[in-house]
This record gives C-alpha cells, structure tokens and sequence, in this order.
C-alpha cells in the first residue's frame, strides 16, 4: 500500500482527521532517525534532533532524576493535549506519582508536573506560542523553555484561565528555582550548551 492508498483509506473513513489517523500516516512515511513528530493545530512538524539539543535535554532530565524516578521521566514520548489535533512530544515530560495511560495507552496530559522544550529553529514558533497557550490551558504546573540561540531560559508556572501568571526569564547560568512548584527542586543551568 502506498502513501496515496493510506490518504485515501483515511479520508474514506470519515471527513475528520484525528491524531491517531495523522500520527499512523506520520509512522507509515517513516521519519529518518534523530528527527521528532508532534501535531501542533493539526500542522505535523519533523525536526531534527542536534547535539546542543540533546545535551540539554540530557542534561535537565538528569537533574529531575534526582525526584523523579525513571518510569516517570519522558522524552519525546507522545501526548494528547485538548484543543484541536495537538499531539506533542516534549523534550522532557515529568509525571506525577501514580499517573495512568489513557484507553489508548497514552500518558494523560492531567498527569504532568513539568514539561520542558528546547529549541529548535524550525519550531520555536510552538514552543513560545501555541505549545505555551496549550500547556497553560491544560494546566501544566511548570513549563520551562531553554533556548540554545538567545542563551536564556523561561520559566512558566501558574497556570490559571489559558495562561501562565508568572513568567522569568534569566540567562544561562542563572539557577532555575523550581522550590516553590510541584517539582521542588532547584535545576542547574551552567552547563546548558549553546548553538
């Protein structure tokens, strides 16, 4: 079956979309390896995965490992959000204790604690916009962006009424104080590369 039968079968079954349909017809073009997949507005988005990236990504993952267990600690690992067709892979996802996988065997998005995005240029567009709009409006605790090109980060925590209340933003180096949320810990950014 070729790509053009998949469209075909899927626009046969029913005029909408979903992100299953969108995320099957994604697995089935094969993305090459070291690039990810997220739904954002119904719009699918490949980017690659550079080093700069990954070190940080390593990096803040390593340091949640000191509250979060393993099974906990996600990366690039699909949820669904609510509005419309947004099926996001962050970079780092931390899930609270005794969070369950929905019917489809998906993490809940009412699960997450912390959600971190490191950009990439191709998409830092949806991690300030319309990703932020999301996690707020999902009610995501903390959200924190680490952007590899400007040298800062971004924290974004109290989510209430489609927005994050408090927002800082400091340069690398600065510690990022996640004491007084969910996650109470303090992350250490002096070792965040730079692209």
């Amino acid at each position: 079956m070729t790509a053009v039968d998949d469209r075909i079968k899927m626009a046969n079954q029913s005029d909408e979309l979903t992100l299953d349909m969108m995320f099957e017809f994604v697995e089935h073009m094969g993305v090459p390896e070291g690039y990810k997949v997220e739904v954002v507005k119904g719009a699918i988005h490949v980017s690659p995965q550079r080093d700069a990236h990954w070190d940080i990504t390593s990096n803040i993952l390593s340091q949640l490992g000191a509250r979060y267990p393993r099974q906990r600690l996600k990366s690039d690992v699909r949820i669904d959000f609510p509005g419309r067709l947004n099926g996001f892979a962050a970079d780092v996802t931390a899930l609270a204790a005794g969070a369950e996988k929905n019917e489809k065997g998906l993490w809940r998005y009412q699960d997450i604690e912390c959600v971190a995005e490191v950009i990439s240029e191709s998409t830092a567009a949806n991690d300030y916009g319309t990703k932020k709009e999301t996690y707020a409006s999902a009610g995501v605790p903390v959200y924190l962006i680490v952007d590899p090109y400007t040298g800062e980060w971004h924290l974004h925590t109290l989510p209430r009424d489609g927005k994050f209340r408090s927002e800082l933003t400091l340069d690398f180096g600065a510690p990022i104080d996640l004491e007084g949320t969910v996650v109470g810990l303090i992350l250490q950014s002096d070792d965040f590369a730079r692209d």
